[in-house]
């Protein structure tokens, strides 16, 4: 087997959106770097060299996917203190510009709990939402609307990590840089999955979703962006981010995106065909159910429907019990109560969702027994719930 293909891993787990399994690329780079990457890249002595060498290569290496000089890239401990430095720093660095910013209504949480954050803390005076439409995509000349001199950026994310819908980023980058506004785009469902994303002024990442180790996030801010550290700093990372880089950590995300880019054209043939089947013999086979997200313009992995008269929740354990792992964005949550803010933004039915995300290393197989199962799983929940002659 080719360290560019992954191997297969647990049968039934279809929950690639939210973790894809380690590429084993990023397992081989892993053992190497905690072999020869241990010491400290900022000190002098040899292995500190070596160090330092390796996390340079991991660190244009991911540069030379997203199409930006390697010193724009730092590595984070993960995708969500990526978003959150990424909205800190350009609020700090654009203070004087305005504390004013835009973002889609589908953003993931963690772009609006920094906004909800920072105007608590008043770093933010007042933030907009920019609606979508049924597919849950954004209006570019709805966010051009919404600019004001006071914006201190826009944000944009290239997928939607729900329904996978793929935003129309080129038009969106095209009017915010007319209006000298910063757009943050965070690309952590779509890396690796789809070409990198063009246009943007800082974006954000995350190795788990491409097959990278977990605990590596990806921070890209470029060169004459207002940018600056919201916490303080040292000598490290061009003081993006502090603190002892992980240096195996970045060099087996690194491996991971380069093996995955190589294979992305095969496996965005083979994951769409199966997601076809998915969205034709989901509406075929389970009655009152919505198939959400954009039918064409969508990341090639990822279904996502929504079931009348079931609680999301009892069906996700329902599939967990006929042994696939799959996850649900919408469903209330006994914590919050609160359906899933990308299906609301979208008009959809937010009742009984279940997302399907298919890992690399799915079969054909893996597919037809999910589709197999699903409609009495449905059915079961329902007449628990006392809806099963509806």
């Amino acid at each position: 087997m080719s360290a560019d293909r992954p191997v297969s891993t647990v049968a039934g787990y279809l929950d690639a959106a939210s973790c894809e399994p380690l590429h084993p690329a990023a397992r081989t780079a892993l053992l190497a770097a905690l072999e020869h990457g241990w010491a400290d890249p900022a000190r002098l002595y040899s292995a500190a060299r070596r160090s330092a060498v390796l996390l340079d290569g991991a660190r244009a290496s991911v540069a030379g996917v997203l199409g930006c000089r390697a010193d724009e890239v730092v590595f984070t401990d993960s995708g969500t203190t990526a978003v959150h430095r990424a909205v800190a720093g350009l609020l700090t660095g654009r203070r004087r510009v305005g504390r004013h910013a835009v973002a889609s209504a589908v953003e993931h949480s963690s772009v609006l709990q920094s906004l909800a954050f920072g105007q608590r803390l008043e770093t933010v005076s007042s933030y907009d939402l920019v609606g979508v439409d049924g597919f849950g995509q954004v209006d570019p000349d709805a966010i051009e609307d919404t600019l004001r001199s006071d914006t201190a950026f826009a944000a944009v994310q290239s997928a939607n990590h729900e329904v996978g819908t793929v935003q129309p980023l080129a038009a969106v980058a095209a009017v915010c840089s007319k209006a000298g506004v910063p757009l943050l785009v965070d690309a952590a469902q779509s890396l690796g999955r789809a070409p990198g994303p063009g246009g943007w002024s800082v974006l954000t990442a995350s190795a788990h979703k491409w097959g990278g180790p977990a605990g590596v996030g990806v921070l890209a801010v470029r060169g004459g962006v207002r940018w600056r550290s919201p916490s303080p700093s040292d000598e490290r990372q061009a003081g993006r981010y502090p603190g002892f880089e992980n240096v195996p950590g970045a060099v087996a995300a690194a491996a991971a995106l380069e093996a995955v880019v190589r294979t992305a054209a095969a496996d965005d043939s083979r994951l769409r065909a199966l997601t076809d089947r998915i969205r034709a013999r989901v509406a075929q086979t389970v009655s009152d159910t919505q198939v959400v997200g954009h039918p064409l313009e969508r990341l090639p992995h990822l279904v996502t429907f929504s079931c009348l008269y079931v609680e999301g929740e009892a069906l996700l354990g329902e599939l967990d019990r006929a042994g696939f792992a799959v996850s649900s964005g919408s469903s209330c949550t006994a914590a919050t109560l609160e359906p899933s803010h990308v299906l609301v933004a979208m008009g959809a039915l937010s009742q009984g969702n279940v997302r399907v995300s298919l890992p690399r290393t799915v079969s054909e197989d893996d597919v037809e027994r999910f589709l197999s199962v699903l409609p009495a799983a449905v059915q079961r929940v329902r007449e628990r719930l006392g809806a099963g002659g509806l």
